[in-house]
């Protein structure tokens, strides 16, 4: 939607919150989104709207919205003409949910595919790959939906997916790049385990994170335990299965465990060893990829430079201004 435009449109309703303003005026903020946009605006106590918003709009539900975007002094703004609840017969006029909702660019099943892909190419024929597939394919659907977080980076359908991918592949990179320099490193760095470690690191995530229609939230193991516990659980758990070898599954541990690399952040342990290195690394060169990307695109300042009011808690350069 361009400023101005009056259009019929679908949307998510993410949030709906009870305020009232400084002066005790009360009004409701709510926040519909699409995949790519979300727009938070208030709907005010004397408006006709405001009764039904409070009696019927429930976050988390799909609508159907005839409005005007508007660009105010306050931001984003829909001034919204009639609503109502999507239904069925909406399908045959386009409304899909995955369109309504943030989702990973790739498609999760391409991105499945590859990673398995890149164990298979990487991580040799032996228990070691046997224990990625295992993993993977026991919780495939769980894989496919996952965020990779609640609020920093891929906060989104499929971003778990995203996340690791980018990870495996600059993992690979790192790899590829210290032993063609530094051949005397073979005997010492494993490529299998960088790979195996990087695709596997943050696994417990799907235990430590539910994602509903509207957003990511902790399970209550996750906030007990935490991903990277969890994580080490699955490779714990799943190398009995294949039988993997007791040196290479304490090694893969650890790197589950150390990709945080600093205590404040969960990491029980410090990247100790040249595996886990490159794998933490990796994690958190993607991460921040990921977060820098997420401030910019919800930034609504106009001009080059981001507000401060964001997640990093400092501004960023937008360079083109958008």
């Amino acid at each position: 939607m361009e400023p101005g435009h009056e259009c019929d449109v679908f949307a998510l309703l993410a949030e709906k919150e009870m305020l009232t303003t400084k002066d005790g005026k009360p009004y409701i903020r709510v926040n519909f989104r699409d995949a790519i946009r979300e727009i938070r605006f208030p709907i005010w106590s004397d408006t006709p709207l405001f009764d039904d918003c409070k009696q019927n709009w429930e976050p988390g539900e799909f609508y159907k919205l005839r409005t005007v975007y508007r660009i105010t002094g306050f931001g984003p703004q829909l001034e919204i003409r009639k609503i109502r609840p999507v239904i069925e017969a909406d399908k045959s006029e386009g409304f899909d949910p995955a369109q309504c909702r943030p989702s990973s660019r790739f498609a999760p099943e391409s991105m499945y595919d590859e990673i398995l892909a890149l164990a298979k190419t990487h991580c040799g024929k032996g228990k070691l790959y046997q224990l990625v597939v295992q993993i993977f394919k026991n919780h495939r659907s769980a894989i496919l939906d996952t965020a990779a977080a609640r609020n920093h980076h891929h906060v989104f359908f499929g971003g778990l997916l995203e996340h690791t991918l980018m990870v495996t592949k600059t993992a690979v990179f790192l790899a590829d790049m210290y032993l063609t320099n530094y051949p005397e490193l073979r005997t010492r760095l494993s490529k299998p385990l960088v790979v195996a470690g990087a695709i596997l690191h943050d696994i417990g995530k799907i235990r430590e994170l539910h994602y509903d229609v509207v957003t990511a939230h902790h399970t209550t193991e996750g906030d007990l335990i935490g991903h990277a516990v969890l994580g080490r659980d699955f490779v714990r758990d799943f190398g009995r299965e294949v039988e993997l070898e007791p040196e290479i599954q304490m090694q893969l541990e650890h790197i589950v465990i150390s990709h945080q690399r600093f205590a404040d952040w969960g990491a029980p342990k410090p990247p100790m060893s040249l595996e886990a290195l490159l794998v933490a690394h990796a994690d958190s060169c993607d991460a921040m990829f990921g977060t820098y990307c997420r401030v910019i695109e919800k930034d609504d300042m106009p001009g080059e430079i981001t507000t401060r009011k964001n997640i990093l808690g400092y501004a960023l350069f937008k360079k083109d201004g958008k």
